[in-house]
């Protein structure tokens, strides 16, 4: 068994205290400032009594919402077939809070360490959803630690090339929407990652979409973000 960080055990000493609970969350938040503390909220997510998890999740505190979204990964490996653990982690990707809404990417992204199968189904559903829902997605699946496996680096790459489709299907004079803004802002990085979790087809895919980036600004800028990338520089260089 792992040992419990020193958060964790913090937070289990207080969970028949909710509201030292959540002074605990508001004064090691980190915020305001740059950082919010993702190792606090990791905790969270891990211990917290579901009574609080619920609660927060309709928080007006941004961390206290943030933690709870992370936390509803738990709950949904627990109970996936549970209505109401899917409608307000759908709710809380599309929260108006760019901190919020990367807890909820947070949560599949743990979904995704205790059931692989379990995480393509949901990014399965979430890809045909609002773009903030299908920015989650893509943000999810697309890390490292998770596309180990044949099968999850071709769902990173199906789930990039179906969120450039919904994009892309955008009207021009649409894009301009913040909500259209952030699923492009995270296909500027996604792409790096699931291509050198699978080189070979990334690699074919990668020269489709620098195809067809020729007739489309949008994917000119997710071309040329992802070439920042050193992983991906890495793999062209060869």
């Amino acid at each position: 068994m792992t040992a419990r960080t020193d958060a964790q055990e913090d937070l289990l000493s207080m969970r028949h205290k909710p509201l030292h609970l959540l002074k605990y969350l508001d004064e090691n938040s980190g915020l305001p400032g740059p950082r919010a503390n993702l190792t606090l909220v990791d905790a969270f997510a891990d211990v917290a009594p579901e009574e609080i998890v619920w609660q927060l999740t309709g928080s007006p505190d941004e961390f206290r919402r943030l933690c709870a979204a992370a936390a509803l990964g738990r709950l949904y490996v627990e109970r996936p077939d549970d209505p109401a653990v899917l409608a307000r982690l759908t709710e809380l990707a599309s929260d108006d809070n760019w901190r919020v809404r990367e807890g909820a990417a947070m949560a599949l992204q743990r979904i995704g360490d205790a059931s692989p199968e379990l995480l393509r189904d949901l990014v399965d559903g979430f890809l045909a959803g609002h773009p903030r829902v299908v920015r989650a997605a893509v943000a999810g699946i697309c890390e490292p630690r998770l596309l180990r496996t044949p099968e999850m680096a071709d769902a990173a790459l199906d789930a990039c090339l179906r969120a450039t489709d919904r994009l892309q299907a955008v009207p021009f004079d649409e894009r301009r929407h913040e909500d259209v803004r952030t699923l492009r802002q995270a296909l500027g990085y996604c792409w790096s990652v699931a291509i050198a979790a699978a080189p070979e087809r990334g690699l074919a895919e990668w020269r489709e979409l620098e195809t067809r980036a020729a007739s489309d600004v949008d994917l000119v800028w997710i071309v040329a973000e992802n070439r920042r990338k050193a992983r991906l520089q890495r793999l062209l260089a060869r």
